[in-house]
């Protein structure tokens, strides 16, 4: 997995970040991770070792993380006056 620095001070260096995470996910192969939900993957939180199985990784830890931070953003744009509304947080329905 790739480390970012967290040094971006504008919009453009968040949207170079953006492309970055972008070209990193798609050059993922998907190979790579299918058939993983009984893999252990074992993480440093606090110091502290923590194991997970992959799937339980995905649906209980990676997942509510990523939400946790979507949602957190969203309202920090919409305290601070962004024109922002529930569509540009889930997208289009169809």
């Amino acid at each position: 997995m790739p480390k970012f620095d967290d040094v971006e001070k504008s919009f453009a260096d968040l949207q170079q970040r953006l492309a970055l995470v972008t070209e990193f996910v798609k050059s993922v192969d998907p190979t790579r991770i299918d058939g993983s939900e009984g893999r252990e993957i074992m993480l440093q939180i606090g110091g502290q070792p923590m194991t997970f199985k992959g799937q339980t990784y995905l649906l209980h830890f990676a997942l509510p993380d990523f939400y946790f931070h979507l949602t957190t953003a969203y309202a920090i744009l919409r305290h601070n006056g962004i024109a922002t509304a529930k569509h540009d947080f889930i997208g289009t329905i169809s």
